[in-house]
C-alpha cells in the first residue's frame, strides 16, 4: 500500500483544503486540475488492486488471474453488467461480494477466518476495495448493461425499487427522499444527485476527497443507512428500527441493482472522484 499512502498524503492537503472554497460548483477547480494533470487518486487504487489481483496467492496457491488472466483480461466488461445472478454462488451478487466469493470459494480463504475478513471487510484493506476498483476499471468506456433475466434478478430488483421509497428508521426516512424529492438540493455542503436519472453508477467506485478514501457502492448503500436512519444495534429486516445492515446482504444489493439497472447506457467511468 506504499504507492496509495504516498500520492494520498502528496493530495490531501489540498483537496480538503480547497473543498470548503469551492463547496458551490458540481466538480471544484481544484480537482479539475488534479485530473487534467493526471493526478487521481483512485488510480493508486486501481494500480493495487491490479498487483494484488496478479500476486495475491490463497491458500491453495491460486490467484485472481489463475481463472480470469493476467491483468483480468477475461474480465473486461464484466462490471457493466453488475449486480447479476452467479449459479455457482446461487444468489445475485454485487462487485464486492463475488470477489468475496471467488477468493473464499475458488482461492481457499476460510470466510469464517476472523482476520481474513476483518482484512476484506474493512475501507483501506487490501483486498476489497482495491480489487473492487480495479475490476471495475476494466469496464471503463463500456455501456452499463445489466439484466433482469433471473427470476432471482427481477425479484431483487423489485424489492430495490420498494426499498428505495420505503420510510424506516427513527427518521422516518427513505432513499427517495434525498434523492428523488429533494434532488438539487444541498444537505452538509454536499448536492443531492438523482441515481436513477443521472446514472451516476457509472463513476463508482468512487475516491470520496471527504473522507480520503475509495468507496464501492455497496460502502456508500451501508454508510446511508447509518448516517440517516439512527439504527438499533440489532439487524431485523422486520422491525424499523435497524443497524447499518451487514455486508452484501440481499437489502444492499437490491439499491445497487435498482440503481445500476437505471443507468443502462451511460458509460463506466471509475474510479470517480466525489465530495
Amino acid at each position: 500500500m506504499g504507492k496509495r499512502k504516498l500520492l494520498l498524503s502528496a493530495l490531501t492537503g489540498g483537496v480538503i483544503l480547497g473543498a470548503v472554497a469551492t463547496a458551490q460548483e458540481q466538480m471544484p477547480s481544484h480537482l479539475q486540475e488534479l485530473l487534467e494533470l493526471g493526478m487521481h487518486p483512485g488510480h493508486a487504487y486501481v494500480d493495487e488492486g491490479r498487483e494484488t489481483f496478479n500476486t495475491l496467492k490463497g491458500p491453495n496457491g491460486k490467484t485472481c488471474a489463475s481463472c480470469h488472466g493476467e491483468d483480468g483480461a477475461k474480465l473486461e466488461g464484466a462490471y457493466a453488467k453488475m449486480p447479476r445472478y452467479y449459479t455457482d454462488i446461487d444468489r445475485v451478487a454485487d462487485l464486492d461480494l463475488r470477489i468475496l466469493s471467488c477468493m473464499t470459494k475458488y482461492m481457499g480463504f476460510d470466510p469464517k477466518d476472523k482476520k481474513f475478513r476483518k482484512e476484506f471487510d474493512k475501507w483501506n484493506g487490501r483486498y476489497r476495495v482495491p480489487l473492487a476498483t480495479f475490476v471495475a476499471s476494466l469496464s471503463n468506456g463500456m455501456e452499463i448493461n445489466v439484466q433482469l433475466d433471473d427470476p432471482q434478478e427481477k425479484e431483487l430488483y423489485k424489492k430495490g425499487e420498494k426499498l428505495w421509497f420505503m420510510r424506516v428508521g427513527a427518521r422516518d426516512f427513505s432513499c427517495g427522499i434525498c434523492h428523488t424529492v429533494l434532488t438539487g438540493r444541498r444537505i452538509r455542503l454536499q448536492g443531492l444527485p438523482d441515481p436513477v436519472k443521472a446514472k451516476v453508477y457509472t463513476h463508482w467506485p468512487a475516491y470520496r476527497f471527504g473522507s480520503d478514501k475509495m468507496w464501492t457502492m455497496e460502502d456508500r448503500v451501508r454508510s446511508c443507512f447509518k448516517a440517516y436512519f439512527l439504527y438499533e444495534k440489532k439487524w431485523d429486516e422486520k422491525k424499523d428500527w435497524v443497524q447499518k445492515p451487514p455486508p452484501y446482504s440481499d437489502w444492499v444489493i437490491a439499491l445497487e441493482l435498482y440503481m445500476k439497472y437505471a443507468a443502462n447506457g451511460g458509460v463506466v467511468e471509475v474510479p470517480g472522484l466525489l465530495r
